[in-house]
C-alpha cells in the first residue's frame, strides 16, 4: 500500500484524552479516533488489524468446528429478562427507551433461544456455534482506549451439550484454541482460575496478559506457574498462634472507635488481634462475616462459599438486625448465623464489636464462644503470600484480560426452554458454554507488550504489513525508480509492504513515522548507500542494520520474514 494513497494521519502530540500506552500510540499511528467516550472509529490501519486478529481467530474456531453465525445486536428486552439479565447487568445494560429492547452485552439468550426452536434430539448434540460481532456496555467510567469501551468487537462462541462430559470436550477444545490464537498474535499472555460472576455456571478460566494498564488482579507463581484472578485465587494460611490461656469475655468501653485501626490505638494491641464484623444477606437472611484484622472480604469468594444471592447489609438495616451500628458489631450473643476466614480458625483471646454502640468485646475464643462458627477461604491474596501448590512466594500483578471461558451448565436452557430427547426419549436441558475473546484488546495489548519510546514494534506473526519501504528522497529518479521496481517485486513475491513514497515529506519525517507505525522491517532507498548499488534494512523490534546489495533485497526480506 502506496502511504501517499492511504488515509494514515499520524501525529506528533500525546492525545490529551489518552493515558495509557496502547491507546496513545493508536490514536498517534492513525488507528482510531475517538468519537466519543468509549465509543471509537477504527481507520484503516487500525481495521486491517482488527480483520487479521479475526482472520486467526476464524481460523481456530473453525479447526475445532465451529460454525459462524451472525447475531443481531438488537435484542427484546423479554428475552433477557426471562433469564434475570436484565437485573444483573442493571445500568450496565443499554436500554432503549419506550421501546422493549435491549443493545446485546453478549448472546447466552439469543443462542439458547436458537436452540430451543431447532435442536431436538441428542442426534443434534454437540454444536459449536460462533460470532465476530460488536457488544454495547454502558461502562460508566470508559478508559483504557479500546480495552475498556461502551461498544467493541468481541468473538463470542457457545458449546451446546447433551452430557457434562460432552461440556469438558468442548470446554477443552476451546481451551486449546483459545492457546493457539494469541500465540498465534505473538502474545504472551498467562491462564488463571477466575469467578463466573453474572454469567454463572460451574467453571471459569481467564488468559490474561500481564500490564500495568490492566485492571484484573492475579495472583502469580513463577516457580511452579499457578495463576489465578485475585477473586479466587488462595494461597497458604498460616496456623493462628492461639494464647496459651484464653481470657475472660470482657466488655470494654471505645468511644466512638468505629475501625480496626482505631481500635488498635485505643487498647494498644495489634490489628491481628481484632475480628473484623462486616454483614451481609444470604437469601434476604442476615450473615455475620468475621475477617482477621484489615482483611477485606473478597466477595467472589463469599458468593462462591454461600451461593445463592448475597450482598451487602445497607446501613439502616444493621441497627434492626444487631442493635449497634457498622464498627461496634460482633459474633457474641448474636442470632445470626457466623463464618469467619480461616485465617480466624482456632483463635483466641480476639477483640470484636459488643453489638452495642461504643462498646466492643475482648477474650473472644473462636472454639469455646462461637463454635457453631464455619471458616472459608474469604480473603484476597496478597503479594509474598506462599503458594497453595508449592510454597513459592506469589507476586500479584495487574493484568488483562484477552479472553473468559465458562462452563455455563443449563442455566440458560432452562429458563429458555432449550431442551433435547435422548436415546430412551427422556427431555433434558441442553448443557452450554460461553467462551469470549476481546479481538480489539488483542490489538492493544499487543502494543503494550512491543513499543519503546518511538512507537510501536509489531511482532512479525501478526504485523499489519510485514516492511515498511521508505523512499528517502523520492525527488531523485534513481531512489525513485528503485523504490518502485522492489515495491513491485514485494508485492509479486505476496510481501505485505507499506510503501512511503511521498515527496513533500522530509527524510527525518519518514522515518518518524516509520519508527512510530512499527512495521517489523524498515528497507530504506537512499542516494548515499544507491551509490554502491545498495539498501538498508532495519529491524524494527532490535534496531539492529545491514547494508544488502540491490539485487539480494527480495531474498534477504523473505529469509527475514519467514
Amino acid at each position: 500500500m502506496r502511504i501517499s494513497k492511504l488515509f494514515l494521519p499520524t501525529l506528533k502530540e500525546v492525545p490529551t484524552d489518552a493515558v495509557i500506552t496502547s491507546h496513545i500510540l493508536m490514536v498517534r499511528a492513525g488507528m482510531i479516533r475517538t468519537l466519543s467516550a468509549g465509543i471509537y472509529s477504527f481507520l484503516p490501519l487500525g481495521y486491517k488489524m482488527i480483520k487479521k486478529v479475526s482472520a486467526i481467530i476464524q481460523r481456530e474456531m473453525d479447526a475445532i468446528d465451529g460454525q459462524e453465525f451472525h447475531l443481531p445486536a438488537l435484542n427484546p428486552k423479554e428475552l433477557w429478562e426471562q433469564t434475570g439479565r436484565v437485573e444483573a447487568f442493571g445500568e450496565t445494560m443499554f436500554q432503549i427507551k419506550n421501546r422493549d429492547y435491549v443493545l446485546a452485552p453478549t448472546h447466552e439468550e439469543v443462542i439458547a433461544e436458537i436452540a430451543a426452536n431447532h435442536i431436538k434430539s441428542y442426534r443434534d448434540l454437540p454444536q459449536i456455534w460462533y460470532q465476530i460481532q460488536t457488544k454495547f456496555r454502558n461502562e460508566t467510567r470508559p478508559r483504557s482506549g479500546v480495552i475498556r469501551g461502551r461498544e467493541f468487537l468481541m468473538k463470542d462462541s457457545y458449546s451446546l451439550d447433551a452430557t457434562p462430559e460432552g461440556l469438558d470436550k468442548s470446554y477443552d477444545l476451546h481451551a486449546e484454541a483459545y492457546r493457539k490464537i494469541f500465540s498465534a498474535c505473538g502474545l504472551k499472555f498467562f491462564e488463571v482460575g477466575a469467578s463466573s460472576g453474572a454469567m454463572g455456571g460451574s467453571g471459569s478460566q481467564e488468559f490474561m496478559v500481564e500490564s500495568d494498564a490492566g485492571e484484573d488482579t492475579c495472583a502469580i507463581c513463577d516457580n511452579c506457574n499457578y495463576a489465578a484472578n485475585v477473586e479466587v485465587a488462595s494461597a497458604k494460611v498460616a496456623d493462628f498462634k492461639r494464647n496459651e490461656t484464653s481470657e475472660e469475655l470482657k466488655d470494654i468501653h471505645t468511644p466512638n472507635i468505629r475501625t480496626i485501626d482505631e481500635l488498635s490505638d485505643f487498647l494498644k494491641i495489634p490489628t491481628v488481634r481484632c475480628a473484623k464484623s462486616r454483614v451481609y444477606m444470604h437469601n434476604e437472611k442476615p450473615i455475620l462475616v468475621l475477617m482477621l484484622g484489615n482483611d477485606e472480604v473478597n466477595e467472589s469468594k463469599l458468593l462462591s462459599a454461600l451461593g445463592g444471592k448475597v450482598r451487602p447489609a445497607h446501613p439502616d438495616e444493621l441497627k434492626e438486625i444487631t442493635g449497634a451500628d457498622a464498627g461496634s458489631i460482633g459474633p457474641i450473643e448474636t442470632r445470626m448465623r457466623v463464618i469467619a476466614d480461616v485465617k480466624l480458625l482456632n483463635a483466641n483471646n480476639m477483640f470484636s464489636g459488643a453489638n452495642k454502640n461504643d462498646y466492643h468485646i475482648g477474650g473472644i475464643d473462636f472454639v469455646r464462644d462461637i463454635p457453631q462458627c464455619k471458616f472459608f477461604d474469604l480473603h484476597f491474596v496478597e503479594a509474598g503470600s506462599g503458594c497453595s501448590n508449592c510454597g513459592s512466594k506469589l507476586r500479584v500483578v495487574k493484568a488483562i484480560e484477552l479472553g473468559h471461558i465458562f462452563k455455563l451448565g443449563t442455566k440458560y436452557s432452562e429458563a429458555l426452554g432449550a431442551k433435547f430427547l435422548d436415546e430412551s426419549g427422556k427431555e433434558h436441558s441442553i448443557i452450554m458454554g460461553s467462551y469470549g475473546i476481546g479481538v480489539e484488546r488483542i490489538v492493544a495489548c499487543l502494543i503494550e507488550q512491543n513499543h519503546d519510546s518511538k512507537g510501536i514494534k509489531w511482532p512479525m506473526e501478526i504485523a499489519p504489513f510485514k516492511v515498511h519501504l521508505l523512499g528517502v528522497n523520492m525527488k531523485n529518479d534513481n531512489v525513485r525508480s528503485t523504490a518502485d521496481k522492489i515495491y513491485y517485486e514485494f508485492n509479486e513475491s505476496d510481501i505485505e509492504t507499506l510503501y512511503d513514497d511521498r515527496n513533500d515529506v522530509s527524510a527525518g519525517f519518514k522515518f518518524n513515522d516509520a519508527d512510530l507505525l512499527g512495521m517489523p522491517l524498515q528497507v530504506i532507498i537512499g542516494e548515499k548507500n544507491l551509490a554502491h548499488n545498495r539498501v538498508e534494512i532495519k529491524n524494527r523490534a532490535t534496531g539492529e542494520k545491514q547494508l544488502v546489495e540491490i539485487g539480494q533485497v527480495l531474498r534477504t526480506v523473505q529469509s527475514l520474514i519467514t
